[in-house]
């Protein structure tokens, strides 16, 4: 397991070509089951400066790279914090993890500001984003032969992170440690599963048919919660999100 102080992963961070308010750590190693083969996927948010966003010649909305570095496999994406803030207020979950997200690479105070800022942002219709991603991963885990193990723990790491949310208004991404709420022992054992073997670790038809079921079973757990979420029906924080990207803009703040 990589150490997330690895100076492979900083270098990536410090190379990049704006001004980084945040990069944090997503994917397996977020959700808490990173096979020994698992890539790192780093996002954040940037800001481009004023010349790039009112010249002719507009700066990147979004940088991506792909690639290894010395042996280890990163991706990296950032925004800019406008577009960032946008995301935000479109009820995306995905931002929402990668904001709060506890595997911190860069941070500032503007990043610390931003995360008391958001807690404005989150809705009653955050269940979308998860219900809408948690049939996209299961479809895709129903569809392949031999079904893998990877797909079906992000239904279930979706579906526990979205009844969390509705309950709470917290954002836990993390599987195993949601999991010591629900207590479901195979979600334990199928995490086991992934983080002893490759991503492409495989199961059963018998134990396919009872995961079905429970597929089945915390969707509608999810629905329950949407309907009994007492967060808002509206985000409440443009006006505070519109004030830091003014200040972000002209530097006031980072």
């Amino acid at each position: 397991m990589t150490d997330f102080s690895d100076d492979r992963l900083h270098r990536v961070v410090s190379e990049q070509p704006y001004l980084l308010i945040f990069v944090t750590i997503s994917g397996a190693h977020l959700y808490g089951f990173p096979s020994p083969d698992s890539d790192y996927d780093l996002r954040g948010m940037h800001v481009l400066p004023v010349q790039d966003v009112v010249g002719l010649d507009p700066g990147r909305e979004t940088t991506e790279m792909s690639e290894e570095r010395d042996g280890l496999e990163i991706d990296l994406v950032t925004h800019d914090v406008k577009k960032f803030f946008g995301m935000l207020l479109k009820k995306n979950g995905y931002v929402l993890e990668q904001l709060y997200s506890p595997l911190v690479l860069r941070t500032s105070d503007a990043h610390a500001e931003l995360k008391e800022v958001a807690r404005g942002c989150i809705t009653r219709h955050h269940s979308h984003h998860y219900f809408g991603f948690a049939e996209t991963q299961w479809k895709l885990f129903d569809k392949e032969r031999p079904r893998r193990v990877k797909p079906l723990l992000y239904v279930y790491r979706v579906l526990l992170t979205g009844i969390h949310l509705m309950r709470t208004g917290r954002v836990e991404a993390n599987l195993a440690r949601l999991n010591e709420d629900f207590k479901l022992g195979y979600i334990d054992d199928l995490i086991s599963q992934k983080r002893a073997g490759p991503e492409r670790a495989t199961l059963d038809e018998v134990a396919t048919h009872f995961l079905s079921s429970e597929y089945e079973r915390l969707r509608r757990v999810l629905e329950e919660a949407y309907a009994t979420s007492t967060l808002p029906e509206a985000a409440t924080c443009k006006p505070a999100l519109n004030e830091l990207l003014v200040r972000l803009r002209l530097g006031d703040c980072g």
